[in-house]
């Protein structure tokens, strides 16, 4: 596949930055979350909570900056080889020619989402969007997130080609999940986000995980009102 580096898109959007939540946007008059934040959400919302609206800073883990090391390296080398190219070219020249891409930012302003997708394969016959994980476990929470990811192509681009939307362990060529994003997949990730919305509204309420393990490794646990140590 041809290695395209995509650092260009032909639509702007006009952006603000939300008053009091940190990372989140206003883009066309919506709250705009990172598409991460439904990893985070899914592990416990109440996470969100502390550290974007509390603006609660902790140390990365150590797993954290391992992972920010590989992700890196993987993307030095993409970019030795890698041609620039605007993201409209790029999923255009696609429909002829199979284009690998690293790092392509995507945006739905109607969903309020946005984010940056480890790893993208546009072929003529599909789309396959790539999130690298550690481990080889699709949870709920990263599956939502590649999800996402695949909604907000298919809104900036309408492309009718089918979509794929997979999970691969981190360093590797290991696709250890991988789904078709389906109409019925896409109610669902839809639902996922307009709940996130409801929680940056003030309508919904955060809901702490109920899973102990969760709470024990948690690193904002000093911080919340939730944890028990026993």
């Amino acid at each position: 596949m041809e290695q395209k580096n995509i650092t260009e898109y032909k639509k702007e959007y006009e952006i603000k930055n939300h008053p009091s939540i940190k990372g989140v946007q206003i883009i066309e008059g919506k709250n705009n979350f990172p598409i991460s934040w439904l990893n985070q959400q899914g592990y416990c919302e109440y996470q969100i909570y502390l550290q974007y609206m509390k603006g609660i800073e902790t140390a990365p883990t150590s797993e954290m900056t391992h992972g920010s090391e590989i992700h890196q390296q993987l993307e030095d080398i993409f970019k030795q080889d890698a041609t620039p190219a605007t993201f409209e070219d790029a999923v255009e020249t696609s429909k002829e020619n199979a284009i690998l891409s690293r790092e392509c930012f995507v945006v739905a302003p109607e969903y309020g989402i946005r984010g940056f997708i480890d790893e993208i394969w546009m072929k003529p016959d599909e789309i396959v969007i790539i999130d690298d994980k550690p481990g080889r476990t699709p949870y709920q929470s990263t599956m939502n997130q590649v999800r996402a990811y695949c909604l907000a192509f298919k809104s900036m681009t309408g492309d009718s080609r089918k979509i794929k939307a997979a999970l691969r362990e981190r360093g590797t060529s290991n696709l250890f999940w991988i789904e078709i994003f389906t109409p019925e997949v896409e109610k669902e990730i839809k639902f996922t986000i307009e709940r996130m919305q409801g929680l940056l509204e003030g309508s919904k309420p955060f809901i702490p995980t109920k899973n102990p393990n969760k709470c024990r490794s948690c690193r904002y646990k000093r911080y919340c009102e939730h944890f028990k140590n026993e």
